[in-house]
């Protein structure tokens, strides 16, 4: 479920348990936000689906980034 909770993870967030970009965002009912990398909310989000919102942003891993034209290489 990917729920509109901030803007989009950047470069700069990083996972709370290896340090690898972050592709999603758990925000705490109780307050506070957990960020992970793909592996790792594969692994913790089944148990925080409950206690958190979600923001799954996994699906830009699949994106084509764009190819600058050769004049811009």
């Amino acid at each position: 479920m990917t729920t509109a909770l901030a803007p989009s993870l950047s470069a700069a967030d990083r996972c709370d348990r290896c340090g690898a970009q972050a592709y999603v965002r758990a925000r705490l009912h109780v307050g506070g936000e957990l960020l992970f990398c793909a592996h790792h909310g594969r692994e913790h989000l089944p148990k925080l689906r409950e206690h958190a919102d979600i923001q799954d942003e996994t699906e830009r891993l699949h994106e084509t980034p764009p190819v600058a034209p050769p004049e811009e290489r």
